[in-house]
């Protein structure tokens, strides 16, 4: 459970800034060049997930989410911002794929409950 809440923390604390319209966030999002609506976008998932990670039923699904929203950061990280915060989004990617691996049987039932297969 203490890395389920770490993990959810880190999100949570990374989400306000974008959420809020911190100056730094606003630009980078400026930077990418694809809109604010991405900055509310990002922090709105990041915000979701670090919720569902503390939701044992939802623990698997939100951290698959994260890790491909770190991915997508890891990306624009290298490609367009060449910032050295890949050195935090491709680690924080893999901490998140392990977990979304290990709750994987879970997420497939509440799933599979939902949809009434």
């Amino acid at each position: 459970m203490g890395a389920r809440v770490l993990l959810a923390a880190v999100f949570a604390f990374a989400a306000l800034p974008k959420l809020a319209g911190a100056h730094s966030t606003v630009a980078m999002f400026g930077q990418i060049g694809a809109g604010q609506w991405l900055r509310y976008l990002v922090g709105t998932a990041e915000l979701a997930g670090a919720a569902g990670l503390l939701i044992p039923r939802l623990a698997g699904l939100a951290a698959a989410g994260l890790a491909a929203d770190m991915a997508g950061a890891s990306i624009i990280n290298i490609a367009v911002l060449h910032s050295a915060a890949v050195a935090l989004t491709i680690p924080l990617r893999a901490a998140l794929a392990l977990r979304a691996r290990a709750r994987w049987e879970h997420a497939t039932k509440f799933l599979a409950a939902r949809t009434g297969r």
